[in-house]
């Protein structure tokens, strides 16, 4: 009988096993593996995200059953405490070079000129044991990391990623971000710098953000609006030449206040530095930000980034990048079979299906049995 692989095999197939052993012997410094390979330990992670394993009882448990169908994937079941140890003390540079390469296939090779580029910046907070987690602790009783990321609205997929203990500022790890010349950066009021806004400027960037409400303008020009409409002032002007304790504004250029009304009824003012685009493109623009905490919403529903199956900062660190790899994967998959289903569906499928011996396609061909009841079936087509 023609012999079939599994899913996960297809999946996996994205990062050829050469390429994986090259990126470990090239960053692994001085650990060696004796008990556990790094692939082993890579591919368990990676069930652990798509198949949605809530411990790490459960994923060697999980993995322990299914011993025959591990070894075309060229790995085998695994203690919890050689997981554990490993998940601990193993390089996260190693995963983070995974996720690098990746990405280029992940973003296809289509061109884009730098000024239609958009760069959407934010991060997002996962909560961590207090008491397990004092790597991590920023105020009594509460301890957590931050996902700061970067990210591609038109591929909606990130770009760049890093990972810090919750009590690191947005905009500190925001300027440690290589700056793209000539595109648009994005970003909401966590990014509240004009160091960092006059240093974007100096690249030829576009940026568009939220104006703090306390900060004064001196106006130069108003320009005209249309009645009625969501735009409310369209205005052109100078931030303050001085800031606190005399320091000069870097920012000494005119920049552009524009003032939207939400459709939720709510007043607020964005700042950008391009004159010459309308106000209705820059008021676009910032609204494209929800994208960015989309995706998180999406990672958190669909992959494991809530629930830890270690608590070291090494451990949380593997885990939110191998769930960063996980999407990719699964996006990878989505747009290679040109589907019309949405992702969630697709990682609801790969769940039920990961160790089946089946292809990606074969995988999405619906059983004959009894078609479910509609709300169910309408839930599936819409994902």
């Amino acid at each position: 009988m023609h012999h079939k692989n599994t899913v996960i095999h297809g999946l996996l197939k994205a990062i050829p096993r050469w390429r994986f052993e090259r990126l470990v012997n090239e960053r692994r410094g001085v650990y060696r593996d004796r008990t556990l390979s790094f692939w082993n330990q890579f591919g368990a992670l990676i069930y652990a995200q798509l198949a949605g394993v809530q411990s790490l009882r459960e994923l060697v448990g999980s993995l322990d059953s299914q011993t025959n169908l591990l070894y075309h994937l060229g790995m085998e079941p695994v203690a919890r405490s050689t997981l554990s140890d490993a998940n601990r003390d193993r390089p996260a540079s190693i995963f983070a070079a995974i996720f690098d390469v990746l990405l280029p296939q992940a973003l296809g090779e289509r061109r884009q000129e730098a000024s239609q580029v958009v760069r959407l910046i934010d991060s997002t907070s996962v909560r961590l044991s207090d008491v397990l987690s004092g790597w991590a602790h920023y105020k009594k009783g509460q301890a957590g990391a931050k996902l700061h990321l970067v990210f591609d609205p038109n591929e909606t997929c990130p770009t760049y990623f890093s990972i810090t203990p919750m009590r690191v500022n947005d905009v500190v790890e925001a300027k440690k971000i290589s700056i793209e010349p000539g595109v648009t950066y994005v970003f909401d009021r966590g990014y509240y710098d004009f160091g960092w806004w006059a240093a974007l400027d100096e690249a030829g960037c576009r940026f568009v953000t939220r104006f703090k409400h306390n900060t004064p303008l001196k106006i130069v020009t108003e320009l005209p609006v249309e009645e009625g409409g969501q735009i409310l002032s369209d205005r052109i002007g100078f931030l303050p030449e001085r800031m606190a304790k005399s320091r000069r504004n870097p920012i000494q250029q005119a920049v552009r206040e524009v003032c939207v009304r939400t459709d939720k009824g709510k007043e607020i003012r964005l700042i950008s530095n391009d004159l010459d685009a309308t106000a209705a493109e820059i008021a676009e623009l910032y609204r494209t930000r929800w994208q960015i905490e989309l995706f998180f919403k999406w990672v958190k529903q669909n992959l494991r980034i809530k629930k830890f199956l270690g608590l070291s900062e090494n451990a949380v660190r593997l885990q939110i990048i191998v769930a960063l790899i996980a999407f990719l994967l699964i996006r990878m998959a989505h747009h290679a079979m040109g589907l019309t289903i949405s992702l969630q569906d697709l990682a609801r499928r790969l769940r039920t299906n990961l160790m089946h011996r089946k292809s990606l396609t074969e995988m999405l061909i619906r059983p004959s049995p009894p078609i479910p009841s509609d709300q169910f079936a309408l839930d599936l087509r819409h994902g």
